[in-house]
């Protein structure tokens, strides 16, 4: 017993986490599971929200260690909001993304955070970014992260399809969450969601008791 505490405090609070975003016809979901727990054996908060606001219509997932991550994206937040008052506009999306893939990059020695991103800009509409351990940037239509991600790619990749419409997206990254949340001890607790569009961002939260069963739980 004592061992295991030891473990635990040496890793950490991390989000052991199911992350997930999407590009639909005019807007993007970006989405969460809501489990935090330290060296995943004791859950330490059910309910965190790991959708992360970093700009008006530019949100971030974060998966990895919660210190990391919160850490990274507050540097990201002021860094976004000096650049908009710079330009006079707000940032683009791969902006944001960029910064996130400099602050992992530069300290990639000391962090354990990946993140997601995801927006809608003037410049190019919605838009999804992956930040990953070491600060490597990618550009998807539809990427999941997190420990929950390894029981939902075939899901993923069966399901998802271009210029879903609002409705079917949702209910796309809902189904998906629910499957990794089912399978992945780390993972659980409500679904956070933001769908993102050229109106705004609206942030949707799904009880842990409305969420879709696909088998005996």
């Amino acid at each position: 017993m004592e061992k295991h505490c030891t473990d635990s405090q040496v890793k950490g609070v991390s989000t052991g986490t199911t992350i997930l975003a999407a590009i639909f016809d005019g807007g993007v979901v970006i989405g969460s599971d809501s489990r935090a727990s330290i060296g995943g054996e004791y859950v330490s908060s059910k309910t965190i929200n790991k959708v992360i606001q970093v700009h008006d219509r530019i949100f971030c997932c974060m998966a990895g260690s919660l210190a990391d991550a919160q850490a990274v994206t507050k540097a990201a937040k002021f860094h976004l909001a000096f650049h908009s008052v710079q330009m006079e506009s707000p940032p683009l999306v791969i902006a944001a993304a960029s910064v996130l893939k400099e602050l992992c990059y530069k300290n990639k020695e000391e962090l354990q955070a990946g993140f997601i991103t995801a927006g809608w800009d003037q410049k190019k509409g919605p838009q999804v970014y992956v930040v990953s351990l070491g600060g490597m940037l990618v550009s998807q239509p539809v990427t999941i992260g997190g420990s929950g991600s390894t029981y939902i790619y075939g899901y993923v990749d069966a399901k998802y399809k271009p210029n879903m419409t609002r409705e079917e997206c949702m209910q796309f990254a809902t189904n998906a969450l629910a499957l990794a949340m089912g399978r992945d001890n780390v993972s659980g607790g409500l679904v956070h969601l933001v769908v993102i569009t050229e109106t705004g961002a609206e942030h949707v939260v799904v009880p842990g008791n409305k969420l879709p069963t696909f088998h005996d739980e």
